[in-house]
């Protein structure tokens, strides 16, 4: 068990990689945040044109960067094989108070439905369960978001409760869902290779 942070790469299989993100997937990211726009703009609060600039997405990388240094959030740049550029992002972050970890994740609308979210949650639910300080991985989403809470099912964790939660972005209704995956345990694990987004 690691006791700083997780691997800077994660291979999830069928060419899905996931890499600590470098100043240099600057104009990939900014380029893919452009084109995800409105899939993302429903549950997203940042998912503004502004971020779609390679200066908005350097400047955000240089501070994800030094934060992996400082152990608090670990961001990763996700890629396949065959596809230029990135096609999504996902990242660990360390502000739910000791022993946990919350994962938040986004995909390009090019490659949803096609199991890129499953492969990359369940590396990296695997890589944070490995931390030695973490016991628990959680997935926060808005109760609407269908799409997002069908990662954290396949993938056996289990829905601890549904908070009241302001409403940051137009999709959104107010009620977040708390996905939970606690060490040795997954709850439906049977689903776990289920093909989906």
């Amino acid at each position: 068990m690691s006791t700083t942070g997780p691997p800077e790469r994660l291979d999830a299989g069928d060419g899905i990689v996931l890499r600590r993100e470098q100043e240099a997937d600057a104009e990939a990211i900014a380029a893919a945040v452009g084109e995800s726009l409105d899939h993302l703009r429903p549950w997203m609060p940042w998912a503004q044109p502004s971020e779609a600039r390679a200066e908005a997405q350097r400047e955000r990388i240089a501070a994800s960067r030094q934060a992996w240094d400082e152990g608090s959030i670990f961001t990763y740049a996700v890629t396949r094989q065959g596809v230029a550029g990135v096609v999504g992002v996902f990242g660990l972050h360390r502000r739910l108070g000791p022993g946990a970890i919350e994962m938040g994740y986004w995909v390009h609308p090019r490659h949803v439905n096609q199991g890129v979210a499953t492969a990359a949650a369940r590396v990296l639910t695997e890589a944070a369960l490995g931390l030695a300080d973490v016991d628990r991985v959680e997935i926060h989403c808005d109760e609407a978001n269908l799409a997002s809470q069908a990662v954290p099912r396949k993938l056996g964790y289990r829905l601890d409760r549904i908070e009241d939660d302001e409403v940051t972005a137009p999709a959104e209704t107010g009620r977040s869902m708390i996905w939970v995956r606690q060490a040795g345990r997954a709850d439906q694990a049977g689903e776990a290779g289920r093909p989906g987004w």
